[in-house]
């Protein structure tokens, strides 16, 4: 039986037309892309044009755009190598909301370890930071906000051009993780005066293990990897030419399809909302404008990893929320920080949907969750 899979937010499947493109720079274009021999210059030439391609998406100059290994390095990367810079000018106090990615949330306690102070802003029930609290919080010292595009485990969107236009008033640099949104949202970093901006390719149907940082030229934090001149001398190590090729295939591809695509994948998921919603006692977490294949909702009485477990037996890849959290028993931080009560939060499910998920695939899945909460409100099992 084939697995309904249903946690894009975590992953997607690398698309055929992405794979087919990196699959020359694996095998018979493989040349260092430092090098000076025609294979070397013909990588470099590869990256160049992937770098011009991200930016055109973003509105950005490809002189701004830096290859990574991922939206956790993009982050940590924005996030320390900025904070580390300015606190030799007295910026050290950081911004961030109750509910980043522990990508964010982890690297800020790293940073109070280095003497930089951090405010967690806190959201309203329905997900969303108010923008105001971030004009509230800030400081003379102030020397970052890092807020998220949109939530990973709810999957609502935050007003970010508001954010960004409060913090180009106050002349403080705005971070944005943009992992979730990349490929499903348009971006305009000019317009929506975002500073740094992260993104994975893994998300929106392209390799695991690339990923961008986007600095305003005037916002390139230290360099915190140190080697040889790569990504002009700020970020070292030979570069994955067929990932970055991939991850700029797919990026294109994503924009190609969004207008298309986005509202299927939206009215694919807000069936399975409408249908799980019946079950009594269901309740669903984020209520504020949401990234069109998220889904967050929790059952009375449901342990959330007995939830999981039943669906594998189905057959169906889901999430309690976000992927790195997956084992741990502690309720998301994300549902504590919107009031979600601990048990509501501790039988949250998350569905995530993507470009190759049916409407078949919606039906089985309104099925066999109904079926499973069923059994386990029937016969509950303790994960404790």
């Amino acid at each position: 039986m084939r697995v309904v899979y249903a946690d894009n937010a975590a992953t997607t499947r690398i698309s055929d037309e992405v794979f087919d493109a990196m699959m020359p720079w694996h095998k018979e274009r493989y040349g260092n892309a430092s090098t000076l021999y025609r294979l070397g210059r013909e990588a470099h030439k590869a990256i160049e044009s992937a770098r011009q391609s991200i930016a055109k998406g973003l509105h950005a100059d490809p002189m701004e755009i830096f290859f990574t290994s991922g939206g956790t390095e993009s982050d940590n990367w924005a996030l320390k190598g900025t904070l580390h810079h300015y606190a030799a000018c007295g910026k050290t106090h950081l911004i961030i909301s109750s509910i980043e990615h522990h990508a964010v949330l982890n690297c800020a306690k790293s940073l109070e370890k280095d003497g930089i102070t951090v405010t967690y802003l806190p959201v309203l029930p329905n997900g969303r930071i108010h923008p105001e609290s971030v004009r509230e919080a800030l400081r003379p010292t102030t020397g970052l906000v890092s807020i998220m595009y949109a939530n990973n485990e709810t999957g609502v969107i935050q007003p970010i051009a508001e954010i960004g236009a409060i913090c180009r008033e106050a002349g403080v640099l705005f971070h944005t993780d943009a992992v979730q949104a990349a490929g499903v949202l348009q971006f305009d970093v000019q317009q929506e005066k975002i500073d740094m901006l992260s993104l994975s390719a893994h998300k929106f149907h392209g390799p695991k293990g690339i990923g961008v940082l986007y600095c305003r030229k005037k916002a390139i934090p230290d360099t915190y990897m140190h080697g040889g001149e790569q990504e002009r001398g700020h970020r070292a190590g030979t570069e994955n030419t067929a990932a970055i090729v991939g991850l700029a295939a797919a990026f294109e591809q994503a924009r190609a399809e969004m207008h298309e695509k986005a509202p299927q994948i939206a009215q694919l998921r807000d069936h399975v909302e409408t249908e799980l919603l019946k079950i009594d006692g269901s309740h669903l977490n984020g209520t504020a404008p949401r990234l069109p294949g998220t889904l967050n909702i929790a059952f009375d009485g449901i342990d959330g990893q007995s939830l999981l477990m039943e669906l594998d037996i189905r057959h169906i890849a889901a999430s309690a929320g976000s992927a790195c959290d997956s084992g741990s028993m502690t309720p998301s931080h994300v549902l504590k920080a919107m009031g979600v009560p601990y048990t509501l939060a501790h039988g949250s499910l998350r569905l995530s949907f993507g470009r190759y998920n049916t409407a078949e695939d919606a039906e089985i899945i309104i099925r066999e969750v109904r079926e499973a909460v069923e059994l386990l409100r029937t016969h509950p099992v303790c994960m404790n």
